[in-house]
């Protein structure tokens, strides 16, 4: 398809990984009163990729490149592990930019709604549709800025 790994690693690796936490949660959307474990599981399964799922790869090579004795003093001017960030920060700022519009959402909609999640089809509808577009506006943000398009 010709993409860029990073442009794979946020599309088809990220849907590989997440298609089995939005089925879990789907089924315990279904199964209970309250949206409690529905939410419990889409926070909790996010709190692991990102701190364990970064963290652990990094810690392992921060060891493996210190007890090879390797210095990369020509690259960042200090010696130790150094990997440069490349369109990290861009990223992250859309990201958490679009993880506090869905969060204020949920609790618009718990306010109006009496609950974060379900509801009428009216709002049920369109909440969802505006989700699925915030996931495509990350998509589409990092793709840009990963393509060099701004």
């Amino acid at each position: 398809i010709d993409l860029e790994e990073s442009i794979t690693a946020i599309t088809f690796v990220a849907l590989g990984t997440s298609l089995p936490d939005t089925f879990a949660s789907a089924q315990a959307a279904t199964a209970e009163e309250y949206a409690d474990a529905a939410i419990g599981n889409v926070t909790g399964s996010n709190a692991v990729n990102v701190f364990l799922g970064l963290g652990l790869p990094w810690m392992l090579s921060s060891i493996y490149w210190y007890l090879q004795g390797d210095s990369d003093e020509f690259m960042s001017g200090t010696k130790g592990y150094y990997l440069p960030a490349g369109d990290l920060s861009f990223s992250v700022i859309i990201f958490t930019s679009l993880a506090i519009t869905a969060l204020l959402t949920l609790l618009i909609r718990n306010f109006y709604a009496e609950g974060a999640l379900g509801g009428t089809a009216w709002l049920r509808k369109p909440s969802a549709a505006f989700f699925v577009c915030m996931w495509l506006t990350y998509v589409g943000l990092a793709s840009a800025k990963i393509k060099g398009w701004f």
